[in-house]
């Protein structure tokens, strides 16, 4: 995980700039007690108790338990010091801490940092292949953004171990980055296996030119043969100090079989893009045939999973989208998207819907009043909203005693941009049917579908300090559908999730 991450809540919330962390500096630790009083931290998104996190890291079956790793800085709510955090879970939706399972090593190749990489059963051992940074001379750096010059390598690890406490790392990297002065970058390895051969990823890019995924096989994951890009993009012609930005770096890839497609996911100027198409496993590269926006929020950096039962499980980061200070003085910054399971629509365009199982975290049910268009209220801003309805207008306000939340609407004569939540807009193409609606409100965390195939993520930082209700300005008899529950924390008390 780069310092561009950090550059892209820069671009979110347009505030002042942010300051990389050096190791070991000195913050002011926000007590456990004020965390758990705080309103804006989510009840039912997988966090660490405090600090920084983002990328989701390896997520893996294994034993019974669902394991997923994350980037995490343990000395403060701000970028820094990449470590993999770790937690484990029977269902996906209950958590519990691990330690912390990769560390920088002083002198080791991983010493400014543990990046992102994923995670497979080879010969029925848990592996890991993740990014490792050292400083280096410009020269000899994969990463230049004017602050670091690293050298990206990937690096592996192992465990063996019921709970994957520990993992055992290699002392030396097994795979260098090209030699090449038009690198653009060289990090987040993705792994997926045809027949007895693995194949790997590495999210790259030329200067000038686009980013593109570097394409490796091997064996036995520890010995690599460079292939050629699996497929490139294009720039987009921005002259910009950080690659990622200009679309000539593509960061955090993930490749996988789905359906009786393959598709890409990749993450560049600041949006993640997914990818439909064919893998031709003669010549070893991707012909995409369909492609898209996979959420058009504050989500970035997904990484993908094979659950118990064979579905394919996406993760993704969750940002803020507040000011720097705001979230540093809070002691806690971002979260772990709710898992989405993917499929392909009857068109071969990528399919999402909210993991099932999530509704075993449903509370009560809340009736909607027919005269007055108000709900019952709800405890706080934590409940999940369904919406079946036809192509026509409608409006939720949210508002927890005299105070506005956030509304939330839809409106089909607005093109482009028929659906609202907050300020941030998402275009809902017409169905030939109803168009379903389905979202989740957690404290400062609104995630939601449309149609199964448009997402929008978006944060609201106006804390719920009484019950929250919805006001509905349309004819409940129009919607064939309209449920909301409460939802039920994972935590007693914000801290353990």
């Amino acid at each position: 995980m780069t310092s561009s991450r950090r550059d892209f809540l820069r671009a979110l919330a347009a505030t002042s700039a942010f300051v990389a962390v050096p190791r070991f500096s000195s913050f002011e630790e926000v007590s456990s007690s004020r965390i758990a009083q705080d309103l804006l931290r989510p009840q039912f998104h997988l966090l660490p108790k405090r600090n920084w996190m983002n990328d989701p890291n390896g997520p893996i079956f294994w034993k019974n338990r669902y394991h997923i790793f994350f980037q995490y800085n343990p000395n403060a709510a701000v970028w820094g010091d990449m470590h993999w955090n770790h937690a484990v879970s029977p269902d996906m939706i209950h958590w519990q801490h691990m330690p912390i399972a990769l560390a920088p090593a002083p002198g080791g190749p991983d010493q400014d940092g543990c990046f992102s990489g994923s995670a497979v059963l080879h010969e029925g051992v848990p592996t890991f292949l993740y990014t490792a940074v050292k400083s280096v001379s410009p020269a000899d750096a994969t990463l230049r953004d004017g602050t670091h010059n690293f050298l990206e390598t990937q690096c592996l690890a192992t465990s063996d171990e019921a709970d994957l406490r520990t993992l055992r790392k290699l002392p030396t990297p097994v795979l260098l980055p090209p030699r090449d002065p038009q690198l653009t970058g060289f990090r987040d390895p993705c792994l997926w296996r045809e027949q007895d051969t693995w194949f790997m990823g590495v999210g790259s890019g030329q200067r000038g030119k686009g980013g593109q995924v570097l394409l490796y096989r091997s064996k036995d994951l520890r010995s690599w043969e460079f292939l050629h890009p699996l497929i490139s993009g294009k720039s987009n012609g921005k002259q910009t100090s950080d690659f990622v930005d200009s679309g000539e770096m593509w960061e955090c890839p993930d490749f996988f079989p789905l359906g009786k497609k393959y598709v890409l996911l990749y993450s560049t100027e600041r949006k993640v893009f997914w990818q439909v198409g064919e893998f031709d496993r003669k010549e070893f590269v991707f012909h995409s045939e369909k492609q898209g926006l996979l959420d058009s929020g504050a989500y970035y950096a997904p990484k993908s999973q094979l659950d118990a039962t064979g579905r394919r499980i996406l993760w993704g980061w969750i940002p803020e989208t507040r000011p720097e200070a705001e979230f540093s003085a809070a002691g806690w910054a971002g979260c772990m998207s709710l898992p989405r399971v993917l499929t392909l629509g009857a068109d071969n365009s990528l399919s999402m819907a909210y993991l099932s199982e999530l509704a075993s975290s449903r509370s009560k049910g809340l009736a909607i009043s027919s005269q007055d268009h108000r709900s019952p209220l709800l405890p706080d801003l934590t409940g999940e909203v369904e919406i079946q309805t036809k192509r026509s207008p409608f409006t939720l306000a949210l508002s927890s005693g005299s105070q506005s939340i956030c509304s939330i609407s839809f409106d089909p004569n607005k093109a482009g941009a028929e659906f609202c939540i907050g300020d941030k807009v998402v275009a809902v193409p017409p169905t030939r049917g109803e168009h379903y609606f389905h979202f989740y409100l957690d404290a400062s965390v609104i995630e939601c579908l449309v149609d199964h195939s448009i997402a929008l993520t978006t944060r609201v930082y106006t804390a719920a300090q009484e019950p929250v209700h919805f006001t509905l300005d349309r004819d409940l008899l129009s919607f064939s559908t309209f449920n909301v529950w409460e939802v039920k924390p994972i935590s007693r008390d914000r801290l353990t999730t």
